[in-house]
């Protein structure tokens, strides 16, 4: 999967998301697949550990999700970085159309995630994109 990390740096000269391009980064992490433009997606998309995408049409707190699993929290694919921990959702955060989150179990809310953790994040999220119909052919 190409590189299945990128440094916020990278992202913030591509988007212009983050602080000036003097700054660097602390960390890096696995930064927004270009598949997932937040133009083209109408859906929030939760990505289980098992593989199994949800998708959300209508608007949604986390909480809606977090309530059927409750030994597990919500993150955003945008937030996860090497050698910090997964940030968590608000219960009362609505879920946004065109993003990713993961629900992860409690047990990884206070472990710094390692290119190793984040690499199989982003693999579960192609797969599961992959597998719920997302096109890939136009990368690179």
């Amino acid at each position: 999967m190409g590189g299945c990390v990128s440094s916020q740096k990278a992202k913030s000269k591509a988007r212009g998301d983050f602080g000036g391009e003097g700054e660097e980064p602390e960390a890096q992490g696995l930064g927004e697949p270009d598949c997932c433009d937040k133009q083209v997606s109408k859906t929030a998309k939760v990505i289980h550990m098992d593989g199994w995408l949800q998708e959300f049409k209508h608007p949604v707190q986390a909480q809606a999700v977090t309530s059927q699993n409750p030994n597990c929290f919500l993150c955003s694919y945008e937030s996860l970085n090497i050698g910090t921990c997964a940030p968590q959702l608000a219960a009362s955060e609505e879920l946004q159309p065109g993003y990713i989150y993961f629900l992860m179990p409690l047990s990884y809310a206070h472990q710094p995630l390692s290119l190793p953790d984040l690499c199989s994040l982003a693999i579960k999220a192609t797969s599961a994109l992959r597998h719920n119909g997302v096109d890939f052919s136009f990368i690179d």
